[in-house]
């Protein structure tokens, strides 16, 4: 292969523009909208699939009490093509049960098929390097050192080719790293109280 070849070929390995889930709570929406504008639609790092504020769970869904079925349910009805979930991280996320449920969901495997997981990532929309507040099941599959774990925790990207960088870790992660996984903790009946707040949102 010419030198020529070799970066032309590297050059194309970073394009690459992965269908991304976004997981978010509704409060940090416009900090989440800048974040899509910013990375997504400008840049062209991602495409991004998300809940729209507003939009919710089907009642099936909400109501249901067979994690199993839950589980299914949101990768088949709201995924869609993705295959790497980003956490978007305001200081109440992780008292969010819609977002427990987002990130079980991105965890699961096997089934028809043999389901890959989700590669998952959590980016910290404050632009602080604090893992302080990660969602509980998030920290289950995540080290302070960010090695030897299925998931990995940064700070907010400083450019499209950090952020496409990480993407592309967590997509090979499916594969490479998937024996890491945790997703035993049960799932979140209700939102809990936020420890930054005090409150249950």
């Amino acid at each position: 292969m010419s030198i020529y070849n070799g970066i032309l070929g590297g050059m194309q390995q970073l394009q690459i523009r992965r269908n991304v889930f976004i997981s978010y709570y509704h409060g940090d929406q416009v900090a989440v909208n800048e974040f899509v504008r910013t990375f997504g639609r400008e840049q062209g790092v991602f495409t991004p699939n998300m809940l729209a504020e507003g939009q919710r769970f089907t009642d099936d869904i909400i109501n249901s009490s067979n994690p199993a079925y839950v589980m299914q349910q949101i990768r088949n009805r709201y995924f869609g093509h993705t295959t790497v979930t980003i956490v978007l991280l305001g200081s109440c996320t992780h008292s969010r049960r819609y977002v427990d449920w987002e990130i079980k969901a991105s965890l699961q495997r096997g089934g028809v098929g043999g389901q890959l997981p989700h590669g998952l990532i959590a980016i910290n929309l404050c632009r602080q390097n604090s893992a302080k507040f990660l969602p509980p099941r998030f920290r289950d599959n995540w080290n302070d050192s960010n090695q030897n774990c299925y998931a990995r925790f940064y700070r907010y990207p400083n450019n499209a080719t950090e952020l496409r960088e990480w993407i592309e870790d967590a997509f090979s992660a499916r594969t490479t790293r998937a024996n890491l996984i945790n997703n035993s903790m049960s799932m979140m009946k209700y939102n809990r109280t936020c420890s930054v707040c005090g409150v249950t949102h």
